[in-house]
């Protein structure tokens, strides 16, 4: 059959469907590639795009040892040398040339002590495990999951009490005690340091929060973690986060590693803490597990479901004051498997309540290598931490885990200018 012409358009075939995207008489689309020629270094990324066209792109490398493409266009550089990235759409292939060059300096140097343990090992984890060529190691992308704790992991969790305790007190005794029950705010008082974070605790979390709709506790979170802790200088409760750490999370992703924070904070909470954190652009709202509250449509609370209400325009979703569970211990390794899917294969925590969420990366059963990091809060000159790492150390080593020291592998902890105070706070 011959191809017919059009003004703006061939139509190559009678029976072909044709785009329904309107041409101005006379205007001319360019399909064209944003770059055709990028320098990389080993392990860093950048996203080509293709403009003009609403077309499926496929994408391809010339060598995908030197540098590797999502189906998204994430091109990620792999090894020293040159490849061409090829976009093939509407039978044009565009191109662009990449040019890989070795790293400055070694990954993980920037926060991490030179002879760090933690770092030379996640280096040698990441390498083997991202080499095709290492057929006995090799991790496909699909199955590249990390999970985090976030607080004593990720972020400051040595000071007083961590972030979601600090602004329950702050909401029931200073910002909105009108707001809650007198027993809340005898709760919110008695917090001292060392109480326990259990479920106890997290349902009265729940309560005080009752009737506000989950863009309400967002917003709350952002506006309590811009205030100042006193038990640093210049430290908003934002601002906690372990450079090493977060460094750590940014390496992950480079390396096409999908990144998840497995909090015992709520999860509203947490996910207004990660989106306002130097790890925002590496971790999801989607790859956020947490802490649940109970949440219904507004109007609907007190029915025992809402199964038989259908959610139109203008309603609101709303904590109802129920509580669901506190994602510690072993929740924390039923929620990654209802929520992930899979098991992951590398896992990062700080206390006693991570170790189910370690142990279930590293299990046998787990068909690609694995491995388990603990943070020790061992560093009592630039943090709060108090924990023997002799024996921590010991008892992380004899648990199939490594242990990581901040007083000896944290070159840096946190930003410039944040140093610890002289005493330590002892409410909020």
């Amino acid at each position: 059959m011959k191809a017919l012409k059009k003004t703006g358009a061939v139509v190559l075939s009678a029976v072909m469907v044709i785009s329904a995207i309107s041409v101005p008489a006379g205007a001319k689309t360019t399909v064209k590639l944003n770059k055709k020629e990028v320098s990389l270094t080993v392990g860093k990324s950048v996203t080509l795009k293709v403009t003009g066209t609403k077309q499926k792109v496929s994408w391809s490398t010339s060598d995908k040892k030197v540098a590797s493409v999502t189906v998204k266009g994430k091109v990620t550089a792999k090894s020293e040398g040159s490849a061409v990235i090829r976009a093939r759409v509407t039978k044009k292939t565009l191109k662009c040339k990449v040019k890989v060059t070795a790293p400055a300096v070694k990954p993980l140097s920037t926060y991490w002590s030179a002879d760090s343990a933690t770092a030379e090992s996640l280096r040698e984890y990441v390498a083997k495990v991202t080499d095709e060529k290492d057929t006995a190691n090799y991790i496909p992308v699909k199955d590249r999951i990390a999970v985090f704790d976030m607080d004593g992991t990720l972020t400051c969790e040595t000071f007083f009490t961590y972030f979601d305790t600090m602004m329950f007190i702050e909401y029931c005794l200073k910002d909105h005690p009108e707001k809650v029950s007198d027993d809340l705010k005898k709760a919110a008082t008695e917090i001292k340091p060392g109480y326990k974070a259990g479920e106890e605790l997290a349902r009265n979390f729940a309560r005080a929060y009752a009737g506000m709709t989950i863009q309400d506790l967002y917003d709350y979170a952002v506006q309590f973690g811009n205030k100042y802790t006193a038990s640093f200088n210049n430290m908003r409760y934002f601002d906690g986060f372990y450079l090493p750490m977060v460094e750590v999370v940014k390496y992950l992703y480079d390396n096409d590693f999908t990144v998840y924070v497995v909090s015992g904070t709520e999860r509203t909470t947490t996910r207004a803490i990660v989106a306002n954190s130097p790890i925002a652009d590496y971790v999801t709202p989607n790859h956020i597990i947490g802490t649940e509250f109970e949440v219904k449509v507004k109007g609907n609370e007190t029915v025992s479901s809402n199964m038989d209400f259908k959610y139109v325009d203008g309603d609101e979703l709303v904590f109802t004051g129920g509580f669901i569970q506190k994602d510690l211990n072993a929740c924390k390794t039923i929620w990654i498997e209802r929520e992930i899917g899979q098991r992951p294969v590398l896992a990062f925590g700080n206390s006693g309540s991570d170790t189910s969420m370690l142990n279930y990366a590293i299990d046998k059963r787990n068909t690609y290598p694995t491995e388990a990091y603990m943070v020790v809060a061992d560093d009592s000159e630039r943090e709060w931490g108090t924990e023997d790492w002799e024996k921590k150390s010991a008892d992380y080593i004899a648990q199939g885990y490594h242990p990581v020291s901040m007083k000896t592998e944290f070159a840096n902890i946190y930003p410039e200018g944040i140093t610890k105070a002289e005493t330590q706070a002892t409410a909020a």
